[in-house]
C-alpha cells in the first residue's frame, strides 16, 4: 500500500505590502525610509516642474499610528502600530505618505489570484497574506536531481515568480509540513524569501528563536513564560508540563508543549464569513463634540461612505450598525442600533449612526470615532 502524500502546507507574506504598492507609485522613494499612515495632509505635492514634494515625518503633528513601513525605515526602529510623533523622532527625514486601502485590496486581489492560479487551496488570513496547501499540486511530491523536495521548492518558487509577474511585488514564502512553522519560516529570510523546512529542521532553525515567534503566544503569554526564565522555543519544548499547566491551565499548557515541537495538525479554512465589516480612524487632535461639531459630523460621513463601499464591494449588507467613540483618557464606548431591513446604503447607515449617538454622554473630547456594520449577509438573498 502507498504512503500518504508528504503534506506542504505554504505561508505566503507580502513584504511590506502597503509601503511596497505605494513605492509602485512613487518608484523615486526606493530604497528610502518610507512610513505609510498619515492623513490626506500626508498626500504629495507636485509642484510645477513635474516634481513631487513628499511629507517628512519632521513636520508631522499628530496622533496617527504607523501602518507600515519600509525595510529602511524599520532599521530605523520604526515599525507597525508606532505612535508617529514617536516615530518622528527616530527617523524625522522619514518621507509620510497617506494610506490608500482601495489600492492595497485591488493589489490583495491580484496577487491571490496569481496563487489560485498555481495552487487553489487557499485560506485568506488578511489582506497581505494567506496559507497555501502545495500538497497535492502536481509536482509537490517529487524529487528534482539530488533535492528530495525540489518538487515542492519549484512550486513556491513558481508562485513567487507569478505573484511578482502579476502585481510587481514581492513575497517570502515558508514551506512546512503545517501552518504554525510555515508562519514562522516565512519571517526567517524576508524579504524575498523562500524558506523550506521539514521536522528534522526544527531543532536548528526554530528552536533558537524567541518564544514570541510563535503565532498564539502573544504580549502576556510570552512576560509571563519569561518571568518563569523560557525566553526560547527550546525552552518552553524542555519546560516540565506541570509548570506549564500551573501557569497557564492544562490546556494552553498541552498546546505550548506541541508549539514548541513544531507539531500543528490544523486544517486550512478555505472558507470564511467576516462577523463584522468596520471603519474607524483616530484624530490628528482631540475634538470636542459641542466646538469641532461639523469636523467630527464629516468624518463621520466619510467613515460611512467608506463603511459603505466596502459593504457593497465585498457583496454584504447589514441590519446591526454600530459606534465606536474613544475618548481623551482612552475610555472607549459603543452604542449599536438594529434595523428592520438589512442595507448597505450610506443614507440608512448614517442616519443609525447618528441615533446611535444620541445615546452618548458627551463629558470629553474625543480621539477615536468608528462606524460598524454586523447582522451581515449576503446582498440579493
Amino acid at each position: 500500500m502507498p504512503s500518504p502524500p508528504r503534506r506542504w502546507i505554504a505561508h505566503l507574506d507580502m513584504d511590506a505590502f502597503y509601503a511596497s504598492v505605494e513605492l509602485l507609485r512613487y518608484p523615486d522613494l526606493r530604497n528610502e525610509a518610507v512610513v505609510i499612515g498619515g492623513g490626506r495632509r500626508a498626500q504629495p505635492e507636485t509642484l510645477a516642474d513635474g516634481t513631487r514634494r513628499f511629507v517628512t515625518l519632521a513636520t508631522y503633528k499628530g496622533r496617527g499610528v504607523v501602518t507600515t513601513a519600509t525595510y529602511p525605515a524599520r532599521d530605523l526602529g520604526v515599525h507597525s502600530g508606532m505612535g508617529l510623533m514617536k516615530a518622528a523622532l527616530r527617523a524625522p527625514e522619514a518621507i509620510l505618505l497617506p494610506t490608500d486601502f482601495e489600492r492595497y485590496r485591488l493589489y490583495s486581489r491580484r496577487f491571490k489570484a496569481a496563487v489560485a492560479e498555481i495552487a487553489p487551496v487557499i485560506e485568506d488570513r488578511g489582506i497581505d497574506e494567506i496559507y497555501i496547501d502545495l500538497t497535492d499540486v502536481p509536482g509537490a511530491q517529487d524529487a528534482v536531481g539530488h533535492d528530495p523536495f525540489g518538487g515542492v521548492r519549484a512550486l513556491a518558487q513558481d508562485i513567487r515568480n507569478n505573484v511578482r509577474a502579476a502585481t510587481g511585488l514581492s513575497c517570502s514564502i515558508g514551506v512546512t509540513p503545517n501552518k504554525l512553522l510555515s508562519k514562522i519560516a516565512s519571517e526567517l529570510d524576508k524579504p524575498d524569501g523562500l524558506t523550506l523546512l521539514t521536522h528534522d529542521d526544527v531543532p536548528r532553525r526554530i528552536w533558537p528563536l524567541p518564544v514570541r515567534r510563535i503565532n498564539g503566544i502573544g504580549p502576556k503569554a510570552g512576560a509571563k513564560l519569561a518571568g518563569l526564565g523560557i525566553a526560547t522555543i527550546a525552552q518552553l519544548g524542555a519546560a516540565e508540563p506541570a509548570l506549564l499547566a500551573e501557569n497557564f491551565g492544562r490546556a494552553f499548557a498541552r498546546w505550548l508543549h506541541e508549539a514548541a515541537q513544531g507539531r500543528d495538525e490544523r486544517p486550512l479554512s478555505t472558507s470564511s464569513e467576516p462577523v463584522s465589516i468596520s471603519r474607524e480612524t483616530t484624530f490628528d487632535r482631540d475634538l470636542s463634540a459641542s466646538t469641532d461639531r461639523t469636523e467630527l459630523g464629516a468624518i463621520l460621513d466619510e467613515l460611512v461612505q467608506d463603511l459603505a463601499h466596502d459593504l457593497q464591494k465585498k457583496g454584504y449588507v447589514g441590519k446591526t450598525v454600530g459606534i465606536k467613540l474613544r475618548f481623551d483618557d482612552f475610555k472607549t464606548v459603543t452604542r449599536d442600533l438594529t434595523l428592520i431591513d438589512a442595507t448597505a446604503e450610506p443614507e440608512a447607515i448614517r442616519r443609525a449612526a447618528g441615533q446611535c449617538l444620541k445615546r452618548v454622554q458627551f463629558t470629553r473630547r474625543l480621539r477615536l470615532m468608528g462606524v460598524r456594520m454586523a447582522s451581515l449577509q449576503h446582498a440579493g438573498r
